[in-house]
């Protein structure tokens, strides 16, 4: 890492949004179809490789014998980031490193998300208010409903 680089990485300061559900990373088999328990929360997210289809949804449906890793807490780095910023991840993973937190992180269009385990939570937010960064919690969005398309109303009943 370059001079520049480093000095740029511990001068950036970031807010998170701690997220209210517990999440799990649950390990389905190659090629596995998402599951009807599979429920959404502020974070769902599939991710398949030749090797394993890995799912991050809610903790309250995951069968007892699946293979997870649970219970987790998420944080959003609040967005959106910019897609050409060099360090942000580093910025926000070193202090979790030096305080010896287990971190699982997915990347968004907008954004990172950083889940530790539930009973980290509180650490991993320490470590980064000691770095100058900003924790709050989260009011988690609901997906809009769909609406009627314009010129057709619904039905009265």
């Amino acid at each position: 890492m370059t001079d520049q680089t480093s000095s740029q990485t511990s001068s950036q300061t970031f807010t998170l949004l701690q997220f209210p559900e517990k999440l799990a990373i649950v390990r389905l088999g190659p090629g596995a179809e998402i599951p009807k328990w599979a429920e959404s929360a502020s974070l769902f997210s599939v991710t398949a490789t030749a090797t394993e289809t890995s799912l991050v949804c809610a903790t309250r449906s995951v069968p007892t014998k699946t293979p997870s890793i649970k219970p987790l807490t998420a944080f959003q780095v609040r967005g959106p980031l910019d897609p050409d910023s060099i360090g942000i991840l580093a910025s926000l993973l070193v202090p979790l490193a030096e305080a010896e937190i287990p971190v699982y992180t997915l990347s968004t269009f907008d954004t990172d998300w950083i889940m530790v385990r539930l009973v980290d939570g509180d650490k991993a937010t320490e470590a980064w208010r000691r770095r100058g960064h900003t924790v709050t919690a989260a009011v988690p969005v609901r997906p809009a409903k769909k609406s009627s398309p314009p010129g057709k109303s619904k039905p009265k009943k």
